[in-house]
């Protein structure tokens, strides 16, 4: 699920500690790689400094920057832009030492990538190439391709490391898309207000105990369950305490009835149950629980308060050809039970269940 706005500004801001331990070990390791090149061409001592001042005094001057600065963010994605000017200044004093050069203008190029920053890669493209021109330009170093086993053994860690860093990052990404793609599942099949399913996911399950009375004989029942007098409770004490009787209710429901079966949110003050491989019978006497039950429930907020509820069950029969004519079923044996006087349970023989 997306951050709120208050969140994201705040893991914005503190980008920059996050990126901190992972330039230490980038420049770190390139240094090494940098380090076997400058052994091999026997560099003058102002490389050796200008590698140091690079790769182990850069990290901690940008920390201090982002840190000192009144928008790390905006601080941190300049020294990013910093990191790819530093590699591609590299790439000509290493006298374009392929293996070396590549691994570091890559590296530094899909840091920018992976660092979630809007188009931060195409941003420091310029920097790179164009500080790799410009020393070009101004030292002209003698091109040096080949990379002898030194060079290649000490460029490996980088390249290793980096791997390995860029796979864990991945598998968490997909872990993390993997949870929020699971929460965002359950918050569209469930009720917020109940914990219930909500009304579409309930209907998808009663269909498809439908489907399987038709397919194998299955027994299965629905049960249709009303607040009485669910408005005078709203106009006597208030929305608030309504949406207090609808959560008690819905975990009363819960509370009744068994793990196999489903319960829904079916709007308003209105709840149904599937109950699976029940006969009549047994369904009439889970029905009468929750009944019996909800005349016992109390309200901490509304000690007087008194509940009942009105029930209509139907079972799966063959003559039902849809999910529609099931519940139409059902609901009318909620009307009955409504019409007859309310607080009771009522089904309906079949021949008196409209059909659809």
């Amino acid at each position: 699920m997306p951050q709120p706005a208050p969140q994201r500004e705040a893991a914005q801001q503190n980008a920059y500690r996050r990126i901190y331990p992972l330039r230490v070990i980038g420049m770190g390791l390139g240094g090494l790689s940098i380090a076997a090149v400058l052994i091999e061409q026997q560099a003058a001592p102002w490389r050796w400094s200008l590698m140091i001042a690079s790769c182990l005094l850069w990290p901690q001057i940008a920390l201090l920057r982002a840190r000192l600065s009144t928008d790390a963010y905006r601080a941190e994605k300049h020294n990013l832009l910093i990191d790819s000017a530093i590699a591609g200044m590299w790439v000509p004093l290493m006298h374009f030492n392929l293996l070396p050069s590549v691994v570091l203008v890559t590296v530094t190029t899909f840091d920018k990538l992976s660092s979630g920053m809007r188009r931060l890669w195409l941003a420091s493209l310029p920097g790179l190439f164009g500080t790799a021109a410009l020393v070009a330009l101004v030292l002209r170093p003698p091109l040096e391709l080949q990379s002898s086993l030194l060079v290649i053994v000490c460029t490996l860690p980088l390249l290793i490391v980096h791997t390995l860093s860029s796979s864990i990052a991945s598998y968490r990404l997909i872990r993390t898309v993997s949870r929020q793609n699971k929460q965002l599942e359950l918050l569209r099949r469930t009720d917020a207000q109940t914990g219930l399913y909500a009304r579409e996911h309930w209907q998808q399950q009663a269909d498809a105990a439908l489907q399987r009375f038709h397919a194998t004989g299955q027994p299965a029942c629905l049960l249709m369950i009303d607040v009485d007098h669910f408005k005078r409770v709203n106009d006597t004490y208030g929305h608030t305490a309504g949406d207090e009787v609808i959560r008690a209710v819905g975990q009363l429901i819960r509370d009744c009835i068994r793990a196999e079966d489903s319960a829904g949110r079916y709007g308003g003050d209105e709840f149904a149950v599937l109950c699976h491989h029940i006969d009549m019978a047994d369904a009439r006497h889970i029905a009468e629980r929750i009944r019996t039950q909800l005349l016992t429930l109390r309200l901490p907020d509304h000690p007087a308060l008194r509940l009942s509820s009105s029930i209509g069950l139907a079972e799966a029969e063959a003559s039902y050809a849809n999910l529609q004519s099931w519940m139409a079923a059902a609901d009318a044996a909620l009307y009955a039970a409504k019409h007859q006087g309310r607080n009771q349970v009522v089904n309906l023989p079949l021949a008196a269940a409209p059909l659809c």
